[in-house]
């Protein structure tokens, strides 16, 4: 299937839950260089500087949910979870979630290997739609496409601590240091049963060596492994 029947537009439309009132913008986010190089006689517009708006629009949504939505996390941890959000697989998942690689105009090239599911153009079709529907529409509607289609990455992330796995880190550490496991132990809880704050501290033999706060005990042990590995010097990978 290609997008260039007003069907298929309408189609994909429903499908992002957003009418373009451009089309020429949808289509252009559509488009691939493959497919414009190979129409010489004709200058076709691709996506490639669409996909450079988006990249930017989407930095900003996220940045904006994660700041207003975690508050107890750290810059770095806000750091860790945006680039994980916005890596190509994450992209290239939700893409696939609106079947855009049947809508993209491709060359016979990239038609012929597989293009149409290769990650990266994927992953650079949702920003370049992004784009489209940001110059179509404005901020909200491209903030409410972003969000519908990747909030629920960025909440899994934090409720199972996916990202920030700083307990295996300190336990390798632990372990060819002192031959020991780390110890947790959640030393306070605080709040109504609804809203309780959890603080963990982590021992190395019978030391304190980090603490931590979070909502859940298992976001509690992540922040007091991460203070251990700062406070022994071993937070980076080759820090044994």
């Amino acid at each position: 299937m290609h997008a260039s029947s007003s069907n298929d537009l309408s189609s994909l439309e429903k499908s992002l839950d957003y009418k373009f009132r451009k089309k020429s913008l949808l289509k252009e986010a559509l488009t691939h260089k493959s497919f414009a190089h190979e129409q010489q006689k004709k200058s076709i517009a691709f996506n490639e500087r669409m996909e450079f708006l988006g990249d930017a629009v989407l930095e900003l949504i996220i940045s904006e949910y994660l700041y207003k939505t975690f508050s107890d996390y750290t810059e770095a941890d806000l750091s860790r979870m945006k680039a994980y959000v916005v890596q190509e697989s994450s992209l290239a998942e939700a893409a696939g979630s609106l079947d855009l690689g049947l809508y993209l105009h491709l060359g016979k090239g990239e038609e012929l290997t597989g293009g149409r599911k290769k990650p990266s153009l994927l992953a650079n079709a949702f920003e370049a739609i992004l784009a489209a529907i940001y110059m179509d529409g404005g901020y909200k509607n491209a903030k409410d496409f972003v969000l519908g289609h990747l909030v629920a990455k960025m909440d899994n992330l934090a409720a199972n601590n996916f990202i920030f796995d700083f307990k295996t880190r300190l336990q390798e550490v632990a372990q060819a240091r002192h031959g020991v496991l780390p110890r947790y132990v959640t030393h306070k809880e605080e709040g109504p049963e609804h809203k309780k704050t959890f603080e963990v501290k982590v021992f190395i033999n019978d030391d304190v060596i980090g603490s931590g706060k979070g909502k859940t005990k298992k976001a509690a042990a992540q922040k007091a492994a991460e203070a251990g590995l700062n406070k022994i010097g071993a937070n980076n990978e080759t820090d044994i």
